[in-house]
């Protein structure tokens, strides 16, 4: 039996995103609440509260998507649907991919694309020659992604966020 067709969210994105965040497909969690990265350990949201940590990150998932839209950063995923059982980047089929040049019209100021984690990154080439920007990957924040501290990964978001012109 074929697992149902699951449909992603949409985008967090407005007029000043600089930095489009691209995952791969929400988890079971972020579906369920309508969120993204809701899942309570990964480490998207405490990433961003460190590197504008003198901008403290509000609680509410609202207020969270505002503050980021003031950092000049949106967020989206490469797959629109897909089948998939759980959570893992791994158990993906049938992935349609968003409609980027759509995306594109609603962020005049997008000057990048930064792929969070492994399965983002392999659509990365697909991304850029859609929109004609560079595309960065950035350490998953993922759970899943165990193998690297919170320090390593933040090292690598700010590397990202500094060369994207977000951060100084």
């Amino acid at each position: 039996m074929a697992d149902a067709l699951l449909c992603g969210l949409a985008p967090v994105v407005g007029p000043g995103t600089q930095v489009l965040i691209l995952g791969s497909f929400p988890g079971v969690q972020s579906l369920q609440l309508q969120q993204y990265y809701a899942h309570p350990r990964n480490h998207m949201w405490p990433l961003l509260a460190a590197l504008w940590h003198e901008h403290p990150q509000p609680s509410g998932y609202a207020d969270r998507c505002a503050w980021l839209l003031e950092r000049g950063l949106g967020l989206w995923d490469v797959y629109a649907a897909c089948e998939r059982e759980g959570s893992l980047d791994t158990s993906i089929r049938n992935a349609q991919l968003n409609d980027f040049v759509a995306l594109q019209q609603q962020c005049p100021q997008l000057v990048a694309a930064a792929h969070n984690g492994g399965e983002s990154f392999r659509h990365a080439a697909k991304v850029q020659a859609v929109l004609g920007l560079p595309s960065y990957r950035l350490p998953s924040s993922s759970p899943a992604n165990a193998s690297w501290s919170f320090e390593r990964k933040l090292a690598g978001w700010r590397e990202v966020m500094q060369q994207a012109g977000l951060l100084r």
